[in-house]
């Protein structure tokens, strides 16, 4: 039962990595999402220049000890969605290029945003 915990806190964790990412796109569809993305972008931003750790890692990592698991056991987890959230070789310096790009394609997609509410 932890496993199932894990496993679909590993993937909220990867729904919010993509959130965060190209949520500011979700404008052109639902325009109040800009209350929400923002603060979202903050965070990772603020998790990948920092090197720090999500919260929901520690979440995962609870449930997985919890099963007296070491790793997810799921193939499609270990293989397809861990390697995403969790990728190997992974540096401090890696992770922020990752915060810099973060920042400028959301800049781009505010920019997108910026130029269609000065059109109306």
């Amino acid at each position: 039962m932890y496993e199932l915990f894990a496993n679909l806190t590993l993937i909220a964790h990867l729904i919010f990595i993509l959130f965060v990412i190209f949520g500011g796109l979700l404008f052109f569809i639902f325009s109040k999402i800009i209350y929400i993305h923002p603060p979202a972008l903050l965070w990772g931003v603020y998790i990948e220049i920092t090197n720090s750790v999500c919260p929901l890692t520690y979440l995962e990592n609870w449930f997985l000890n919890k099963g007296e698991l070491t790793t997810y056991s799921n193939d499609f987890i270990s293989n397809y969605l861990f390697p995403i959230i969790y990728p190997e070789g992974l540096t401090s310096e890696i992770q922020i290029y990752f915060g810099i790009s973060l920042i400028v394609f959301n800049i781009f997609i505010y920019g997108l945003i910026y130029n269609k509410l000065n059109k109306q």
